[in-house]
């Protein structure tokens, strides 16, 4: 807790391109959140390494994502977006944690598994003892909470058993997290597999809307998702490719299901995909505006990678002085 608030730590890699599916499930609200929390807002590029990247690429997507939490509404004043890489406590931290961390549970866990069969020939040791590093992403920061989806919560109990582990040693020095659990984002599909989940990685450009965007391309995907030969617009588990939709414009709009089903009840796919798309065109508009105006303002983002680097650095390094006095390491001479 810092100043009478809970902590919240979140993050987001800086590999490809966000998508709406990012955004409604995830971004949008972080927003709502900082209004309740202390949050710390990361991007995180020291994850993003385990799989090869252009350095260059990484540099720009870093920047673009910082640009893209400003440009969808976290203020960098009231929450602190900063970059993993510009505070050194992530490292530190994580290896002290990896000498706290049994190798059975870097083994069991699932997500090792799924990225060591998708870059076979790249298995490294960072791959292996990434849920650490994410441990001490949380655990930097004495963090409260934590929003994670499904495929993160075997890493969140991972962090939780390491807190206690430690403390368990050494006192009172972890606050162990707890799961953020409130109003769920959206699951957004794939617009062209509404079986799997819309990914910034899919392989088929029609599959994602992404931030970034324009006008005509957001609207030509959505012409292009898949729906069925049922022709009613209905939320039901038949009809997953409709539902998405469905989904989608409830999101973006607020309205409810049964509200959707009313609006367009005897019309046709084409008009309620048409609708969809101007209403995400809509949402998507001053989000790319604000964006474009910070990535030409090279000297006021550049303060507030600074200012909020310095801000994270503070925080991390109280608690890495005292993790480190507690395993023995000698204190540095002033």
């Amino acid at each position: 807790m810092l100043n009478g608030e809970k902590v919240l730590f979140s993050g987001m890699q800086a590999t490809g391109n966000l998508t709406l599916g990012n955004y409604l499930g995830a971004l949008k609200n972080w927003v709502t959140l900082s209004d309740e929390y202390t949050c710390l807002y990361c991007v995180v590029d020291e994850h993003s390494i385990t799989v090869r990247q252009d350095p260059a690429t990484l540099r720009k997507r870093a920047r673009a994502l910082l640009n893209l939490y400003i440009a969808a509404g976290l203020d960098p004043e009231k929450n602190i977006l900063y970059y993993q890489s510009h505070v050194s406590g992530h490292a530190e931290l994580a290896w002290i944690l990896n000498c706290f961390t049994y190798m059975g549970e870097l083994n069991r866990m699932t997500q090792f598994k799924d990225k060591s069969a998708k870059h076979a020939d790249n298995i490294n040791a960072g791959l292996f003892t990434y849920p650490v590093l994410m441990a001490a992403d949380i655990l930097l920061y004495q963090a409260d909470v934590v929003p994670v989806g499904i495929d993160q919560m075997q890493h969140l109990e991972l962090t939780r058993d390491l807190a206690q582990r430690f403390n368990a040693v050494y006192g009172d020095v972890f606050t162990v997290p707890e799961a953020y659990i409130g109003k769920v984002g959206a699951k957004i599909m794939s617009l062209q597999d509404p079986a799997k989940k819309m990914s910034k990685s899919d392989e088929n450009p029609n599959a994602s809307i992404y931030l970034m965007d324009d006008p005509d391309t957001i609207m030509r995907k959505f012409k292009r998702a898949v729906t069925d030969s049922e022709g009613h617009v209905a939320y039901r588990e038949e009809q997953p490719g409709i539902s998405n939709l469905m989904s989608i414009y409830s999101a973006v709009t607020g309205k409810s299901m049964d509200e959707i089903e009313r609006e367009f009840d005897g019309r046709g796919y084409g008009e309620f995909k048409t609708a969809v798309g101007e209403s995400v065109v809509d949402l998507l508009t001053p989000l790319q505006a604000r964006w474009k105006e910070l990535d030409a303002d090279k000297a006021y983002v550049d303060g507030i990678i600074k200012n909020n680097a310095e801000r994270a650095n503070y925080m991390a390094q109280k608690t890495l002085r005292k993790v480190q006095k507690k395993v023995g390491f000698p204190e540095k001479v002033r």
